[in-house]
C-alpha cells in the first residue's frame, strides 16, 4: 500500500469519525463564547444518541430511509430539553457550572440507560437498518488526487458538520447576534448597559449548544455505533470540548481541533488496515485518541485565553 493510498483510506475515515465531534464543539463554541461554561456536552449527546436510535427502531419502517435524518431533529429537541436544564441552573439560578455539567453528564447517562432498559428489557439496543448512506460528488470525485481523498464515498453528516462550523464562524463573526453573544461573553455589565438582554442570550446559546450537542451524538449512534448502550457514547463529548479549547473558542478552529481528533479515533479503528501501523498492539491504537487529547490540553490550555466572562454568573447591576 503506497502512501497515497494510505491517505486515500485514512482521510475519509477522519472526517468521518470527526463529525459528531465538530457539531457538539461548534456548540460548545457558542455557549462559551456567551459565558456559559458547558461541561454537559457528554450527557447531550448520550441523550441525543440514545433518543435518535430509539426514534430510528421505531419507525424505520414507516420513514424508510428519511429515518435517520429525522432522527437527528428528534436528537435535537432532546439535547434543547436537557441542555434547558443547564440554562436554568447557571443562568437563571446562578449555579456553579461546572457542577451543573457534571450532574448534567449523570443525569443523561443514567436516564439514557433506564429508558432503554425499560423499552427494551435489556442494557444495550438492537442494531438499526436505516442508516446514513455515502455518495460520490458529481464533478469534485474527477478531481485527480484530491477527489478521491475527499469527495469519493463522502457521508452527507461530514458535509453538514462542515458546513455547520461555516455557518457558526459567520454568524458569530459577522452578524449582531454574534457580536451580542461575544459582548456579553466577555463584558455582560458593558452588553447590558447597551442594552443587551444577557440572560436571553445566554439562554439561546446554551439551547443551541444542546442541539448541535443532541445532533453531534445521534450522528455518531446512527452514522459510527448502529445501536445505543451505556458505552456507545464513552469520552466524545469531552473530546469536544478539547477541541473547543483546542481551537481557541473559534468555529473554524474548533473544526480544524475536532478533524486532529477524528484522525486519531479513526486510526485507532482502521489502524490495523494500514502497514507499520498494524504492527502498533491494538490497546495504544484505542487509547491513541484520548492520549492526543490530554497532551493537546496540556501543551495548550495555558496558551489559550477563554472568554473572560466564562463561567461567571452575571448579577445585574454588580460587578
Amino acid at each position: 500500500m503506497s502512501f497515497l493510498e494510505v491517505l486515500y483510506f485514512i482521510i475519509p475515515s477522519a472526517i468521518f469519525y470527526a463529525a459528531p465531534l465538530i457539531m457538539t464543539a461548534i456548540g460548545g463554541v457558542f455557549t462559551e463564547r456567551s459565558g456559559v461554561v458547558n461541561i454537559g456536552l457528554e450527557g447531550i449527546m448520550i441523550v441525543g444518541a440514545a433518543s435518535s436510535i430509539i426514534f430510528n427502531l421505531t419507525f424505520a419502517d414507516q420513514f424508510g430511509d428519511a429515518t435517520p435524518w429525522i432522527g437527528l431533529i428528534v436528537a435535537m429537541l432532546f439535547g434543547i430539553l436537557l441542555s434547558a436544564i443547564l440554562a436554568v441552573a447557571a443562568v437563571s439560578l446562578r449555579a456553579d457550572q461546572t457542577v451543573s455539567g457534571v450532574a448534567l453528564n449523570m443525569l443523561g447517562l443514567a436516564g439514557a440507560v433506564f429508558t432503554v432498559k425499560m423499552i427494551y428489557d435489556k442494557g444495550q439496543t438492537d442494531s438499526i437498518t436505516e442508516r446514513f448512506s455515502r455518495f460520490d460528488i458529481p464533478l469534485l470525485s474527477d478531481i485527480p488526487v484530491i477527489g478521491k481523498m475527499f469527495f469519493v464515498d463522502v457521508y452527507a453528516t461530514s458535509i453538514l458538520a462542515v458546513a455547520v462550523a461555516i455557518i457558526a464562524w459567520f454568524i458569530i463573526t459577522k452578524t449582531p447576534f454574534g457580536l451580542r453573544l461575544r459582548a456579553v461573553g466577555e463584558h455582560p455589565m458593558a452588553a447590558d448597559t447597551m442594552g443587551v438582554n444577557v440572560t436571553k442570550m445566554r439562554y439561546m446559546a446554551v439551547l443551541i449548544s444542546g442541539a448541535l450537542g443532541g445532533i453531534g451524538g445521534a450522528i455518531y449512534a446512527q452514522a459510527i455505533a448502529g445501536n445505543f448502550g451505556a458505552s456507545t457514547i464513552s469520552g466524545q463529548g469531552f473530546m469536544a470540548i478539547a477541541a473547543m479549547i483546542f481551537g481557541k473558542w473559534h468555529p473554524i478552529g474548533a473544526l480544524g481541533a475536532a478533524l486532529f481528533f477524528g484522525f486519531a479515533q479513526a486510526l485507532s479503528v482502521v489502524g490495523s488496515s494500514i502497514p507499520y501501523i498494524k504492527d502498533v498492539p491494538d490497546v495504544f491504537l484505542h487509547i491513541l485518541p484520548y492520549v492526543l487529547t490530554i497532551l493537546a490540553l496540556a501543551g495548550f490550555i495555558g496558551k489559550a485565553n477563554a472568554p473572560k466572562a466564562s463561567g461567571v454568573p452575571y448579577i445585574k447591576g454588580k460587578r
